[in-house]
């Protein structure tokens, strides 16, 4: 039976009405798909809800469009500029980097190579099934080699080099350990024998492979009848300085060049510098050749820069401090940052078309596919604006946490609800990770882009781990109500205020964060603070948010970069020393820990997260305070706010935040409702905990709840955060008839009204209040 698939991707993601998409698809077992454009509204096939509803749109898109297979090649590595073939039979030579690999033995990988897979023809420096160092060579009828003596240890720093000599076609292999106190998985203090210098006399020499067979780091040339060439033999583990040179170095020349990292003196070909080139804001994805003849590498799947390298000494933690230690370069198998498909179809939007949630629907016979994107409005003209959390999107993209993360099962209290679309989301592993999943070598993946198939922001989407959805499809519960109870909003992104700061939300007299803004960029801080400071109405409808630090590249807007430190709710570690961003050189981590929590911003930041059940908020004392009453017109002493939701069954749950005046809560916030009752699968977070010791959990500790808080900014500016991820989900359920429905109702007209708030006569009185 023929499998049918289709997948696809949209860039850019975010787009003003009157622009252009492109739509990248790729077609499995079919030559031709229906296509039309629909704007997304809700997301959720919850029976407790308006299950999932999309409006049909007229567009220039064809009805039907052609498709075929699009491949995609996962891993990262580096592509060598030599247009004049240098590189292609360089003779008597000598090849050369400093190494540290991260999954020796499990497969043929090239470090460096000028090697066709298909003809065995060229020359590579890498590492053979048995994990041990091995220098190869063909010529298209034979394929010779020299190995090491002993095999590789995994995570340990060495210098390598081979040499060629033409005339007698004596190849030696040199292995020699560059271990230190620091930089390495173990120290000195292990007996390992990590040197090896092996001389063999092969049978012959190598040929050139042409100029389709490219220089590589970390990878060789392959190529396929269907797919035409792509790059194999993947290299894991960091490489630093490198270089071809066009003789033979003498033992001695070796061991000066394994002392010193410095390019050699003599015919050096290329010597890549992989420090050069890197600045306070940030490091490229060129390696720097600063040899003679300027032969650049190119990172493809970013490479990621910013590690430490051969000769990190431990003191300095950053590679804006010494750039020289920080020459490490690191390649995985399974990155990926761009699947670099051709469109399908690329269409200029109709001027008119609505700002909203859009996605292109794809249907071949019963398998559909939807490809999302955003349409802001060409000229503000709505009030309110909702701001989708694409930064976060990018977090999750495509994460495998119900099927590897041993703490799914803990935090959600059942073991994963998989479906017939999980089983096929777990076979489809060239879609790349997201930013809580390892790559193979164990490393956590620090990048994530929207320039591939992302299927979990997919509407109809939900967590097998906790059988609801999650990101965007959870979003859309806000989109719907706002539709439903006839309010003009319109759509803005992460990306663009990240991209333009306060001047993206300036148009607007309010503007609504969804579910889940946990990744924010300082820009994107900056910009929300300043909207406060300058008057603007914010609604914070979300739980963990503004947590992690994150970045985009300058003039590169698709790929987001994070590096997880040693505090926070995280799925890995960044190693020592590789705690800042590539990207733009700032430390990452939580924003907390640079004196900026969420608690400064909104009034509440993360507290815990549980996902076994939600429950409703009640109302505190300063919810009867003449200044918010209004807020709870139709609404009892007593109610309970949220007892129900599509989002575990309550309006306060998932994740949640709490206010907090040791964290920066605005003092004159006032402390509208709580929830209580979690149970202890909502712990306490971990930033929070010093000693480690029972009780923080949702039984017991009172920081586990979720907490609504109000204040005012200067010229009439207001602040409502509403501390938990269920909130929104809370919206439509009974179509939206309930007193989530209300209230949020009752605060929208009136951040809607130009002019002062209501009560805001009271102003001052707080402490008479209290």
């Amino acid at each position: 039976m023929t499998t049918t698939r289709i997948n696809g991707y949209a860039d850019p993601w975010s787009v003003k009405a009157g622009g252009a998409v492109s739509f990248m698809v790729s077609g499995e077992g079919v030559d031709s798909v229906d296509a039309q454009l629909v704007r997304l509204i809700h997301g959720d096939e919850n029976p407790d809800g308006p299950g999932f509803v999309e409006e049909e749109v007229a567009s220039p898109i064809p009805g039907q469009l052609a498709v075929r297979r699009q491949f995609t090649q996962v891993g990262s590595y580096a592509l060598v500029s030599d247009p004049d073939q240098r590189l292609a039979t360089p003779g008597s030579f000598t090849i050369y980097a400093f190494i540290y690999p991260t999954g020796p033995g499990r497969a043929r990988q090239a470090v460096l190579s000028k090697w066709d897979i298909m003809s065995g023809t060229g020359y590579a420096l890498g590492i053979n099934s048995e994990g041990r160092l091995e220098f190869w060579v063909g010529d298209g009828t034979a394929i010779d080699q020299v190995k090491a003596e002993i095999p590789l240890v995994t995570k340990a720093w060495y210098f390598v080099a081979a040499s060629f000599d033409a005339t007698t076609r004596e190849a030696r292999l040199y292995q020699i350990g560059a271990v230190n106190r620091y930089n390495s998985l173990t120290g000195p203090v292990v007996p390992a024998d990590y040197r090896s210098n092996v001389a063999e006399t092969l049978r012959i020499a190598p040929a050139d492979p042409g100029s389709a067979t490219p220089f590589l780091w970390a990878g060789a040339s392959e190529e396929n009848d269907r797919r035409g060439r792509f790059i194999g033999m993947l290299y894991c583990g960091k490489i630093d300085r490198a270089g071809v040179v066009g003789e033979v170095l003498s033992s001695d020349g070796i061991e000066a060049l394994a002392a010193s990292g410095s390019a050699p003196s003599g015919a050096v070909i290329a010597h890549w510098d992989t420090t050069a080139g890197y600045t306070d804001t940030g490091i490229g994805d060129t390696i720097v050749d600063t040899g003679p003849h300027g032969l650049h590498a190119g990172g493809i799947n970013r490479p990621v820069r910013g590690m430490t390298g051969w000769n990190w000494k431990g003191r300095s933690d950053s590679f804006r401090l010494d750039p020289s230690q920080y020459g490490g370069v690191a390649f995985h198998d399974d990155a990926l940052t761009d699947c670099k498909w051709q469109p399908d179809v690329t269409v200029t939007l109709p001027a008119t078309l609505k700002s909203g949630v859009y996605a292109l629907r794809l249907r071949a016979g019963e398998t559909e596919e939807h490809i999302p994107f955003f349409v802001r409005a060409s000229t503000p003209k709505a009030k309110l604006a909702v701001l989708m959390s694409t930064f976060t999107y990018l977090a999750y993209a495509n994460e495998h946490l119900a099927y590897d993360a041993m703490t799914a099962q803990a935090i959600t209290a059942h073991t994963p609800i998989l479906t017939e679309a999980d089983i096929e989301f777990t076979k489809l592993q060239e879609f790349g990770l997201s930013t809580y999943d390892h790559h193979s070598d164990g490393a956590g993946c620090c990048y994530s882009s929207w320039r591939r198939p992302i299927l979990n922001i997919r509407p109809k989407h939900r967590l097998s781990s906790m059988g609801m959805p999650w990101a965007l499809p959870a979003d859309l519960s806000l989109i719907w109500w706002l539709e439903s109870f006839g309010l003009d909003y319109e759509i803005l992104t992460d990306h663009d205020l990240h991209a333009e700061g306060v001047t993206a939300l300036r148009p607007y007299a309010t503007v609504i964060n969804c579910t889940h803004p946990e990744y924010y960029s300082e820009a994107m801080l900056d910009g929300v603070e300043d909207y406060l400071c300058d008057g603007g109405r914010l609604i914070y409808a979300g739980g963990n948010g503004y947590y992690w630090v994150c970045g985009l590249r300058e003039g590169d807007s698709h790929c987001m970069e994070v590096r997880k430190l040693d505090t926070g709710s995280r799925a890995w570690q960044a190693e020592p020393g590789e705690g800042y961003l590539a990207s733009t050189g700032e430390r990452s981590g939580l924003w907390r820990s640079r004196g900026r929590p969420p608690q400064k911003i909104v009034g509440v930041g993360f507290t815990s997260e549980g996902m076994d059940e939600s429950q409703p908020f009640e109302r505190m004392p300063d919810s009867f305070h003449r200044r918010v009453a209004w807020m709870f017109a139709g609404i009892g002493d007593q109610e309970k706010i949220g007892d129900f939701g599509l989002g575990l069954g309550g309006a306060a749950g998932i994740e949640i935040d709490r206010y907090d005046l040791a964290l920066g809560t605005p003092p004159h916030a006032l402390l509208l409702a709580s929830s209580h009752g979690h149970s202890d699968n909502y712990p306490l977070v971990s930033e929070e905990v010093t000693y480690a010791f029972p009780g923080r959990g949702g039984t017991q500790d009172p920081q586990v709840r979720a907490d609504m808080t109000f204040f005012t900014t200067a010229k009439d500016g207001a602040c409502l955060s509403i501390g938990s991820i269920a909130w929104s989900q809370a919206l439509p359920y009974k179509n939206g008839d309930n007193n989530v429905s209300r209230f949020m109702k009752n605060v929208l007209t009136a951040f809607l009204r130009p002019g002062p708030l209501p009560g805001s006569e009271f102003v001052g009185d707080e402490k008479l209040w209290r």
